[in-house]
């Protein structure tokens, strides 16, 4: 999609220098920006650029959108851009209107931005759980654009065989109980609880079952990163885990948790997933399920386009089935979190802005960004309209109305030190370098300190 011609350019900055650039916004008139009345900083490349230039020429060329109101474009480089963005706010810049915001960053912009009102409309086309990622103390301070979660992708092969098979089933049955305590039966992916997905993953990991026609039964995603706290928290979730209750107690040295890292070391320490997945993250994890190796990854669902694409995954793309993350006691859940975009409270044009705002949390505002490339989470009823165009938006939005969840302290200024924090001392658990209760003991006080109001 070309920028938008009516009114001035849409400009990018490699941002080498935070302070330098935070004057140069705040200072100087850019370029062909002397007539843009609102201006949006978006999120530079891929697919969220393409989505957000094509709903804004839209918008733009609506015949109720004044001269004053037309919105333009302004990128950073990626690189680094919340650090960027937060030193540019810090500083009082005016230049943008309107500015990108993450689920896991909204505390550290909220003290430089306004919460807005997007109308009864929203709730209908994104539903309360979606909202809630760009919310911070019970405000609302973005419209979700880009919705990321995880996705249980299973081998419908391997799956459908072991049904079949009264002998495989009473081996499945032997290894439940010798693993799990349990005499398990299998299932359909779409009804398992973690003990079946934990059953099915030992029964198809040659280590535990010479006889499985596949090495590895999942593929544990367990480096020392804070992106893999967020796809293990599901586990825990499930049990009735978060990170602090609702009057700030931390609470993650909990059953829940405990359950949730002992079933993934067991798994491991079972030969359930490759040895070297303490190394492993997203891109590994999806080599590793591709390769055909493997009956079930838990995984970002940004891999559906690959693993369920022909040329890209030939081992696997065929059979292939998707699912929401298993149940616990307490249902499903899926970790979500989401890019948006609110208003700076330096905003030249607010009203402008927020105009914007709540047009982009309309349904003909999503439609067309969903439709345009991006990745929004939809209701049901909504998400029906572009079903036929976008296939894989259908189970984002379903999975994040039934059982999307943010942690209580996701959105803080330093929620992201607290997935570190995490992704250290688990992992160091899950390499047999600390014992669990030493794990949860540095995870809790690190966590008081870093969430203390």
């Amino acid at each position: 999609m070309k920028p938008n011609k009516r009114k001035g350019t849409t400009m990018k900055f490699n941002t080498g220098s935070l302070p330098a650039l935070a004057l140069l916004l705040a200072s100087v008139t850019l370029p062909g920006m002397a007539n843009a009345a609102v201006t949006v900083l978006g999120w530079p490349g891929g697919s969220e650029e393409t989505a957000l230039r094509a709903t804004v020429e839209a918008y733009n060329a609506q015949a109720g959108i004044s001269d004053a109101d037309k919105v333009q474009l302004l990128f950073f480089n990626r690189d680094g851009f919340f650090d960027k963005l937060q030193a540019d706010m810090a500083a009082g810049s005016d230049a943008f209107d309107v500015n990108l915001v993450a689920t896991y960053s909204i505390g550290r912009y909220a003290p430089y931005m306004e919460a807005v009102e997007l109308g009864p409309e929203a709730a209908k086309v994104f539903g309360e759980a979606v909202l809630k990622t760009m919310q911070f103390d019970g405000k609302q301070y973005g419209v979700p654009t880009d919705l990321s979660l995880h996705f249980m992708y299973y081998r419908k092969d391997l799956v459908d065989a072991l049904m079949k098979d009264e002998a495989a089933k009473k081996t499945y049955g032997e290894i439940a109980k010798k693993y799990l305590g349990k005499e398990l039966q299998p299932k359909d992916p779409d009804s398992w609880t973690w003990d079946d997905w934990a059953a099915t993953s030992l029964y198809f990991s040659k280590q535990v079952n010479s006889a499985s026609p596949v090495r590895y039964g999942t593929v544990l995603q367990m480096k020392n990163l804070l992106f893999n706290m967020m796809v293990f928290q599901s586990l825990p979730r499930s049990y009735g885990g978060d990170w602090m209750d609702k009057d700030g107690k931390i609470t993650v040295d909990s059953d829940a948790y405990k359950t949730g890292l002992e079933l993934y070391k067991k798994l491991y320490d079972a030969g359930a997933s490759p040895k070297d997945s303490l190394s492993y993250e997203y891109a590994e994890t999806n080599a590793a399920y591709g390769s055909g190796q493997a009956a079930t990854a838990l995984q970002w669902n940004a891999a559906a386009a690959d693993l369920t694409n022909a040329e890209k995954s030939p081992a696997v793309a065929a059979v292939t089935g998707i699912v929401a993350p298993p149940a616990g006691p307490n249902g499903r859940a899926d970790h979500i979190h989401g890019l948006g975009l609110g208003l700076n409270k330096n905003a030249k044009n607010k009203e402008g802005a927020t105009k914007f705002l709540k047009w982009l949390a309309t349904e003909d505002a999503a439609l067309l960004y969903a439709r345009s490339g991006g990745s929004p989470a939809l209701s049901p009823d909504v998400v029906a309209k572009v079903s036929s165009d976008r296939p894989d938006l259908v189970k984002l939005g379903e999975f994040a109305s039934k059982y999307g969840y943010v942690m209580n302290g996701a959105t803080a200024a330093s929620a992201l030190s607290v997935y570190e924090l995490q992704a250290k001392e688990f992992t160091g658990f899950w390499s047999g370098q600390q014992g669990l209760d030493e794990a949860l003991a540095h995870v809790k006080t690190g966590m008081q300190d870093l969430l203390k109001k």
